[in-house]
């Protein structure tokens, strides 16, 4: 299938029926294998592909550094597997490797060359696993707030439950129509602490496509899958060879980058490491032109070098202990070392 052919909008009527309209800015691709995955695109030149974060779509990166990115690039905004307006295989798209590949897939339908993979938060872990596994066929890697490492997660125990066959669809189906969507309100608030949510954002995002049945249900797969998933992306960070950055607030709460992204940057060889000090979890919101920097960073082929792993972490900054939002001030501008 060719890159035009591939970018043409399909039928509405041949797609799943969502509990809402597809939005007027989504296309759909369908890859060599045979998945369709939604996209929101803008922008000319080098290309960018943006991974969302768990329980989002791709309207959070179109909402957030996207426009910034579009003035000097291709932008390419996926709905992950089973989120948004994209397909969903139970089963087969619990894996963040396996979200990688699908993803792949979609990239090389629509004939992007050697783009920068960007990802948020899960959309990170998915970025730094394209980043291993086909360093040659990318730019590079941004993680923001990436999850690196196992450990004990809020999804797992809120959506787990979700993953299970039958019972988890139809306790999906029972909590969509009650809680889901003021859950999910609350939780997108959380992500932001200690910013505030953009009125634009709470009025822009599609909290109730994001509350349907289907995308908490991969939501809880994804949660479940994660932990073997990241032990494998852990053993395979020193020999990651794409060039790598990453991105971190002091004060996120959701990801804390001093036990996840901080120790991930130590082990990738080629990686560089950012800090925003003052910034949640939501940071590209925050501070698209940290973003913007990172990205053409890679784009101008900037520290591709390969260089022993070393410990890394804010200069003056201690890990976050209870009570404490982590280190002070400083520039809000992340300096990538």
């Amino acid at each position: 299938m060719t890159a035009a052919a591939a970018s043409v909008p399909f039928p509405r009527a041949a797609l799943p029926r969502p509990e809402r309209p597809v939005p007027a800015d989504r296309r759909f691709v369908h890859t060599a294998q045979g998945r369709r995955l939604a996209y929101v695109e803008g922008g000319a030149g080098r290309d960018v592909v943006l991974v969302h974060g768990a329980l989002l779509t791709a309207d959070d990166m179109r909402l957030g550094p996207m426009p910034a990115l579009a003035r000097s690039s291709r932008c390419v905004a996926f709905d992950r597997p089973g989120h948004g307006w994209s397909d969903h295989r139970r089963g087969a798209d619990e894996s963040l490797w396996g979200q990688m590949e699908t993803l792949r897939g979609a990239v090389r339908a629509l004939g992007l060359e050697r783009p920068v993979i960007c990802g948020h938060s899960f959309g990170g872990a998915v970025a730094l696993a394209y980043a291993m596994a086909h360093p040659d066929e990318i730019a590079g890697a941004v993680a923001l707030a990436p999850i690196c490492f196992p450990e004990p997660r809020l999804e797992q125990v809120l959506f787990g439950p979700r993953a299970v066959p039958v019972a988890g669809d139809l306790l999906s189906r029972a909590m969509g129509a009650t809680l889901d969507p003021a859950l999910l309100r609350a939780l997108c608030r959380a992500m932001f602490l200690p910013q505030a949510m953009p009125r634009d954002f709470a009025a822009a995002f599609p909290f109730a496509q994001a509350a349907r049945p289907g995308q908490t249900v991969s939501a809880g797969e994804n949660a479940m899958a994660l932990w073997p998933d990241l032990l494998r992306s852990a053993m395979g960070y020193a020999g990651c060879r794409a060039p790598v950055r990453i991105l971190c607030g002091t004060a996120d709460i959701v990801v804390n980058g001093f036990t996840q992204g901080g120790p991930a940057a130590a082990l990738i060889p080629t990686a560089r490491i950012g800090w925003l000090a003052g910034a949640g979890h939501m940071l590209h919101h925050a501070h698209p032109d940290a973003v913007v920097d990172a990205v053409a960073s890679l784009l101008d082929g900037e520290g591709g070098e390969v260089r022993p792993p070393r410990t890394r972490r804010p200069a003056g900054a201690t890990p976050p202990v209870r009570g404490r939002r982590g280190p002070a001030a400083g520039s809000m501008r992340a300096t990538l070392r």
